[in-house]
C-alpha cells in the first residue's frame, strides 16, 4: 500500500514517453509486470532500491539513489525489503498520474490504438503477423527465458493461433490481450 506521507515526486522529466502509462489495463499490467520481473534480478518476488538503481543504471538512466530512496521507501510495506508488485504498481500509478495528470482514457478506438503500438514491437518486419522469430527477438531482447526455446516460442504462438496458421495476426493479438489477467506472486 502506498503510504500517504509519501514525498511529491519530481516531475522534471523532459519529454515522457506517451506509452509510460497505456489506456488499456490488460497492456499495462502486463508490461509493468514484465518490467517488474526485469527488475527483480534475485525473483524474490520484491524489487530492492539497490535493483531499481541497478536496472535504472542498465537502461542508462541513472538515478540519483538518495532520491530515489526518499521516493521509493514511502511505497515499501514495513517489513518489506522492497516493492511487491502491487507496491510497484501504485509508484507507477502515482508517477503517472504526476508526469500526466488523470489516467488515459478515449475508449475502445484509443484502446484499439494501445493495442496496435504494442503488437507493432512484435510485428518487426511490420507485414502484419508475429511469427515465432519475431517473437523469439522480443522475448530476447526482455532477458526472458522463454526466448531461448524456439519450441517454447511455438508453443506460444500456437496457443493463440486460432486460424492455425502459424502466426498471429493482430485480431488473434487483440484476443490474447483482453483475455490476459496479470497475477502477482
Amino acid at each position: 500500500m502506498a503510504n500517504s506521507t509519501a514525498p511529491p515526486i519530481s516531475t522534471q522529466v523532459a519529454h515522457p514517453s506517451p506509452s509510460f502509462r497505456l489506456r488499456s489495463e490488460s497492456l499495462n499490467s502486463l508490461r509493468l509486470r514484465r518490467v517488474f520481473d526485469l527488475f527483480d534480478r534475485n525473483g524474490d518476488g520484491e524489487i530492492t532500491i539497490e535493483e531499481i538503481c541497478q536496472a535504472l543504471d542498465r537502461l542508462g538512466l541513472g538515478a540519483d539513489p538518495a532520491e530515489l530512496t526518499s521516493t521509493v521507501t514511502a511505497y515499501i510495506r514495513p517489513g518489506a525489503a522492497g516493492l511487491a508488485f502491487d507496491d510497484f504498481q501504485s509508484l507507477h500509478r502515482t508517477l503517472g498520474d504526476a508526469l500526466f495528470g488523470d489516467p488515459p482514457s478515449g475508449g475502445e478506438a484509443a484502446e484499439e490504438e494501445d493495442m496496435l503500438e504494442a503488437f507493432n514491437v512484435f510485428d518487426e518486419n511490420g507485414d502484419g503477423f508475429i511469427s515465432a522469430k519475431e517473437l523469439q527477438i522480443v522475448l530476447d531482447k526482455l532477458g526472458l527465458p522463454d526466448g531461448q526455446s524456439i519450441d517454447r516460442v511455438h508453443q506460444m504462438i500456437c496457443s493463440v493461433d486460432r486460424d492455425r496458421d502459424g502466426l498471429v495476426d493482430f485480431s488473434e493479438f487483440k484476443h490474447m490481450m483482453r483475455t490476459i489477467t496479470v497475477q502477482s506472486n
